[in-house]
């Protein structure tokens, strides 16, 4: 892992993640550098959620940050109520969060799909197929099946992109 390689909260433009969470219509605590963040599972910098609150600090990874909000969108309304540091997922609904986060790097300025999927490779994340640049180009079907059936992206003119609504509202 190469921490040091990968974009931090602080080196995006002022509101670059706050526009995104806001547009989903759920909720983001900053947490002053240094403090512990609430509802963290790795601890450290790490992104942490409660209920529909994704909190971060300017050190957490961008691809943390997006990460842990993925997980509170996938989340049926039920678990992200309940959701506290543990989002709980299986293995299918894990891969659907590593797609929409890739999907929703796009959807950051300052950040971006190319950016998401090199501080992933750097970070350390591994696929059946290898990178996690070769996974999303080759081998994602089934995170895609899984957004799509509970639509949380679409097609539109070939391409795929978030709906911008969290698991379960209309």
């Amino acid at each position: 892992m190469d921490e040091a390689a990968v974009l931090r909260l602080s080196q995006l433009p002022r509101g670059a993640l706050d526009g995104l969470v806001v547009r989903y219509g759920l909720s983001l605590e900053w947490v002053s550098p240094g403090e512990a963040i609430p509802g963290s599972f790795w601890g450290d910098d790490e992104a942490g959620i409660i209920g529909s609150t994704l909190y971060v600090r300017p050190d957490t990874a961008v691809h943390s940050a997006l990460h842990e909000f993925a997980h509170i969108v996938c989340m049926d309304e039920t678990r992200r109520a309940a959701a506290h540091t543990d989002a709980g997922s299986d293995d299918v609904e894990e891969e659907a969060v590593c797609y929409l986060q890739i999907l929703l790097a796009e959807h950051v300025e300052g950040f971006g799909r190319e950016r998401a999927l090199a501080d992933m490779q750097a970070w350390g994340y591994t696929f059946r197929v290898g990178s996690p640049a070769d996974w999303f180009a080759g081998d994602a079907d089934r995170a895609i099946d899984w957004l799509l059936n509970l639509g949380l992206i679409e097609r539109t003119n070939g391409a795929i992109e978030p709906t911008f609504r969290p698991r379960g509202t209309a």
